[in-house]
């Protein structure tokens, strides 16, 4: 009897701890986090590894010229619709559009201006990288490197672009 307890103690705290962690799950994926694409779980692996140890933006070239890139070599975005130094980007539209966030300070390389970048504090308290003021993203629908496809997009109102290293949108291309 003594050991049939035991195993039903053990089995709800099991049950509890497995509770928790979906409750907290839930509250840390708020609609306004912007953590999680529309696409699948794998992009949104894609879209913020670096989010844990310091996201590193890079440079890369294409038909549109030279762009910031973030993890894997994906295309950062700006949205027209953003004030300077402010996401306005949230819900569905971060789901679309997920944000580059960093636990701690941003890095360069190539011809990215350390300088230049920055973070901000989003609504779910997140960091966001920013360049030249300018809050950063990923679009869902560019599954690997060298894709740009959100280049001109006007989803959720603003027109989205390309970011080139001078810190200025890229409206061609």
């Amino acid at each position: 009897m003594q050991r049939l307890r035991r195993i039903s103690y053990r089995i709800g705290a099991v049950a509890a701890l497995i509770g928790v962690s979906a409750l907290v799950a839930a509250c840390g994926s708020s609609g306004s986090s912007g953590s999680t694409t529309t696409a699948s779980a794998s992009r949104t692996a894609a879209a913020t590894p670096a989010a844990a140890k310091g996201a590193a933006v890079g440079a890369a070239s294409g038909s549109a010229g030279t762009f910031l890139t973030g993890a894997g070599g994906r295309a950062l975005y700006l949205w027209k619709g953003d004030a300077k130094e402010k996401s306005s980007c949230s819900g569905a539209c971060a789901q679309a559009w997920p944000p580059l966030t960093t636990a701690s300070k941003p890095t360069a390389s190539g011809s990215v201006k350390s300088s230049q970048l920055g973070t901000i504090k989003r609504s779910n308290g997140s960091k966001q990288v920013t360049y030249d003021g300018h809050p950063l993203y990923y679009f869902a629908g560019d599954p690997s490197s060298g894709s740009t496809n959100g280049q001109g997009s006007d989803e959720f109102g603003a027109k989205w672009w390309l970011v080139s290293p001078a810190g200025s949108p890229i409206t061609s291309g």
